[in-house]
């Protein structure tokens, strides 16, 4: 006499191998698209300046924008996350708002030779006069009370560090201009600060190659 089959063996589930298998290659196939995709990603994380950077200015992680960019074996040459220390690096040269900024744009020690002097301004500065830019300081002598000697070029080629804007409701002046010039010339341009001097700041000339 046959053997009825039991309950449990008539509710079994029988797979399909066909099922396994096709699942089997949609693994493999979607492990294969990811590597390919993260193989060919070869973006680097690295630091860009926020605002503009200038010589001897000391900065920290919090100051700096990281962003992904595809540089290959130059990413070497650029300042990474982790890379900067806690008490933070100095700026060499001067590093434009959005770029990347390179090794040797900074150091742990100020080299740069700069001081920052304040410099008042008699008047608006140029739209192009900003943070960055150069300009040559010349200061006319008060020889008496109503007159004053030639002007000449006490500091050429000072480099903007900062622009202060007159705060209040009432425009006290022209703004204040932080200037950074070689520490030899500080001297001179303080004590001519101190005299009364006529100041003013003129848009540096590029020197011709």
């Amino acid at each position: 006499m046959a053997r009825r089959p039991e309950r449990a063996e008539r509710g079994a589930l029988r797979l399909d191998p066909r099922l396994l298998i096709g699942i089997v290659l949609i693994a493999a196939s979607t492990t294969g698209v990811w590597a390919l995709v993260t193989g060919l990603d070869d973006s680097s994380e690295v630091y860009a300046a926020r605002g503009t950077l200038t010589p001897g200015t000391r900065i920290d992680a919090d100051d700096l924008d990281r962003v992904s960019v595809r540089l290959g074996a130059s990413a070497d040459h650029y300042l990474a996350p982790g890379e900067v220390p806690d008490g933070g690096l100095v700026v060499a040269r001067t590093v434009g708002p959005g770029e990347l900024v390179p090794d040797g744009a900074v150091d742990t020690v100020d080299r740069t030779g700069l001081a920052t002097v304040v410099v008042p301004s008699r008047g608006a500065l140029p739209n192009a006069l900003g943070p960055g830019a150069t300009v040559d300081v010349w200061a006319a002598h008060r020889a008496d009370r109503d007159t004053y000697e030639p002007p000449a070029v006490l500091v050429a080629g000072a480099e903007i560090a900062a622009v202060q804007e007159p705060e209040g409701m009432v425009d006290s002046g022209g703004s204040s201009v932080e200037l950074l010039i070689p520490r030899e010339k500080v001297a001179a341009l303080l004590e001519s600060l101190a005299a009364g001097d006529v100041i003013d700041l003129v848009p540096a000339r590029a020197s011709a190659d």
